[in-house]
This record gives C-alpha cells, structure tokens and sequence, in this order.
C-alpha cells in the first residue's frame, strides 16, 4: 500500500534500483527515445549519495548491447550495475545441469553460448517478439511433453510492454500458454523474482528496507519489489494505465508524474 509518511520514510533508504523501459525510456524504432528528465534524473541520483543498480527483464539484446543503447541515449550507465534475465539464467541451468530448447529473440543467444544445447531437457523463453510463432511455439511444447519432468523457465512474466508506436505483448502471455498446455508451472527467472531481486540486494550490500524500486510495472516491478520487503513506486509512463490505481487493480505503490518527479526522486538524498 502507499506509504502515508513518503518522502519522510526515504530518509531510511541507501540504495535506489531502477527499470529502465517504460521508466528511463520507451524502446522502439532504432535505439527509443529518453523520457523527458529521465537523463538529468540519473545523473542526479549518481551523484548523490544513494547506491544505484538498473533492474530490468529486457531479453532482446546482450546486456553489453543494451547498455550501448542506454548510452547513446545519453544515460551515464555501465554493464556491471545492470541485472537482466539471461546471464542469471545461464547461471541457474550450470548450476542444475540443464540443456535448454531456446525460444528467445535473437539478439540474447549469445548470452547462451557457453551453455550445452544438445538433447535439451528443459525449456527457456524469453521476449522472442516475432519469434513466438505457431511453429516456434510447437516446438517448444514437443520438447516440453515429451520430458518426464518437464522445466519450464521464462524470462519474466510480464504481459505487456510499450514500445513508441503502442503496446506489445510480453513473454508472460506465451509461458501461460505452455504452462497449460503442458500442465506445469513455470520457474520465472527475472521479476517479480524473489532470488532475482535478492541479487541485486546482495550486489548493493544493502537490506531491503533501505532500498527503493522504481518501476512502471504495479506487479512484477513494485509487487516484486515489496514482496521482498523493498519500497516501491510506480511511474505513470510506460506500460502504466489508470486502472492500475483506479480500484480494478490493487494499488501497491505511491504513484508518481514522472515528468516532475524523474527529477524530484532525486531529492531524496543530497547529492
């Protein structure tokens, strides 16, 4: 619920994580476009004396690529204070022994190149966009069926995302769909992950009461976030929509303008 005592309770906090499409920029057409003072929002937070990690679930590109991105945006960002989905991914198949059937987006198999593919044993989709055709789809579903203990990993399960010309439907619509079919339940890698988020506490050294989520997303941004004891706040860009704090959805978070307030979340420490 909203926090009555904010921005009083920020005085407890040393560390902010922030996602980054629908909150520092809307993705599209060549490299987006930078929300207006989401640029000057980081710089501040940079230089004050909070910690700062970016938190997203974009399984499109290498996190070197997507920080590339970021850049030429203007964003003053480097690779090692971004946590995505893949690379904690990769981890977890190593660390179980598994040989994953790759339904993902081109851009993010190299993520996966120093993975056994061979004779696959589970199944990982991620935001595979054009990808997640009939025949892809069905693929996945045979190697799943046909597994004695089906695994199931997807990265993320958001619904929706907004691009510059509208909103796409994210990878969560798809792993429902294999989650039925195939009568098992998905292990989500990613937010609203309680273990992906605890990575990123664990980077920061910080507890999560003294860490802040900053997202556009009420349920696997905020919802995530809180459920692992963080703050959260929602954005009203992005994929926001007024139902998620009209009384449809449940309001989770303090909701903010974030054409004034990408610059006033700043404010929460000196710099």
């Amino acid at each position: 619920m909203a926090d009555a005592g904010w921005p009083g309770c920020s005085k407890s906090l040393k560390g902010v994580v922030l996602d980054m499409c629908g909150v520092l920029y809307d993705s599209g057409e060549g490299d987006g476009v930078a929300l207006p003072g989401s640029v000057e929002a980081v710089k501040k937070l940079k230089a004050s004396d909070l910690q700062l990690r970016f938190c997203t679930n974009e399984t499109q590109a290498t996190r070197e690529k997507f920080v590339a991105k970021l850049q030429r945006l203007g964003f003053d960002i480097c690779v090692s204070e971004v946590f995505s989905p893949a690379p904690a991914a990769v981890a977890v198949l190593k660390e179980r022994g598994l040989k994953p059937h790759l339904l993902v987006y081109d851009g993010v198999l190299p993520e996966f190149d120093s993975v056994d593919k061979t004779n696959p044993n589970c199944v990982v989709i991620g935001d595979a966009a054009e990808k997640f055709s009939y025949q892809n789809l069905n693929e996945a579903f045979r190697v799943l069926i046909n597994l004695e203990k089906p695994v199931l990993f997807s990265l993320g399960q958001g619904r929706y995302y907004k691009e510059t010309d509208g909103l796409k439907l994210d990878v969560g619509v798809y792993m429902k769909a294999l989650e039925y079919a195939c009568d098992l339940k998905a292990e989500v890698i990613g937010k609203p992950s309680p273990m992906f988020f605890q990575s990123v506490l664990n980077d920061m050294g910080l507890q999560p009461s003294e860490t802040l989520m900053i997202g556009d997303d009420l349920v696997n941004d905020v919802g995530g976030a809180q459920h692992c004891g963080m703050k959260g706040i929602q954005v009203r860009t992005g994929k926001y929509r007024l139902t998620d704090t009209s009384g449809t959805r449940s309001p989770a978070a303090r909701v903010c303008q974030e054409e004034e307030e990408n610059m006033a979340l700043c404010e929460m420490s000196p710099a």
